[in-house]
């Protein structure tokens, strides 16, 4: 029940009403007994600051960030934890006392997300398919490793791609190569890979049937982990689990990154399962 005493966090974001943060977290507050609610603010671009005033004046606790805000955001913030610092976006922001601190949880969310279908990263030959935020996001929790992956990145903007690279191997030691998402680099990247990740919105809720990834690339003895979650199996990997390769669904990395979120906020371990089954029903997939 919400009293006088109750603390506040909140998704921001341009447009958040599709947003199902609200549910994830309240359902996750209450199973915990916290004193905590969870709300959507819909804050226009241009308006972060403001919002980040709203923020310390009220005593919120911490927010979610999502599209446009991520990378706005990062001035009016008092910290920055590494992943975000690297990465150069935010995802989340703790209230410390009025100081409020950036953190990226999407990176760390993926890698829990493998490490829960017992996937191994570390030594391994992983294909990293796209070079914008969500795949910076995960290259750097890649590089994060005590024994990092041997890292290859296809991507399709060829800016974005070299800032990647660029940045990964001034910033990391995550052994690294780039090139372009073309079909004869995707084939020969795709005949060395262990693990292949897939961070492009390609095959995502409309466009059901795309897929960056034919089929006949996919070996059995591959790991193939799709972070995009609508739909919650995408083509991609409905025809890696068909050719008898692991899959990984991006389901995962979003309950994940949003457990990191509550973890952050309250100190306590998140309710994974209950938050994987809010989300499922969220998205029209009741268990």
């Amino acid at each position: 029940m919400i009293s006088a005493t109750s603390k506040l966090c909140a998704v921001i974001g341009d447009p958040v009403s599709h947003s199902v943060s609200p549910e994830i977290h309240n359902s996750a507050f209450q199973a915990c007994g916290l004193d905590l609610v969870y709300v959507a603010f819909h804050v226009r671009q241009g308006d972060v600051e403001r919002a980040l005033e709203g923020v310390r004046s009220l005593g919120i606790r911490g927010l979610s960030v999502t599209i446009p805000h991520k990378v706005d955001i990062i001035p009016y913030l008092d910290e920055l934890d590494e992943a975000s610092r690297n990465i150069g976006s935010v995802n989340t922001v703790v209230n410390e006392g009025d100081r409020l601190v950036g953190y990226s949880t999407d990176g760390p969310g993926a890698m829990r997300a493998l490490a829960a279908e017992g996937v191994e990263v570390g030594g391994r030959n992983v294909l990293l398919l796209g070079s914008g935020g969500a795949a910076r996001a995960v290259a750097f929790a890649l590089a994060a490793f005590e024994s990092p992956p041997r890292l290859r990145i296809l991507g399709v903007e060829e800016e974005e791609l070299e800032d990647l690279g660029s940045d990964l191997k001034r910033k990391t030691r995550i052994p690294t190569s780039t090139r372009s998402l073309s079909s004869e680099h995707l084939t020969e990247a795709m005949a060395d890979a262990e693990v292949v990740i897939h961070a492009t919105p390609i095959g995502m809720s409309p466009k059901f049937d795309e897929t960056l990834v034919a089929s006949h690339l996919i070996r059995a003895d591959q790991v193939v982990f799709d972070i995009v979650y609508t739909p919650l199996e995408t083509r991609l990997l409905q025809e890696a689990r068909a050719a008898g390769a692991v899959t990984v669904a991006g389901l995962g990395m979003f309950v994940y990154q949003a457990a990191i979120q509550f973890e952050l906020w309250t100190g306590e371990d998140a309710p994974v399962e209950l938050m994987t089954e809010t989300v499922r029903k969220a998205l029209g997939e009741g268990t």
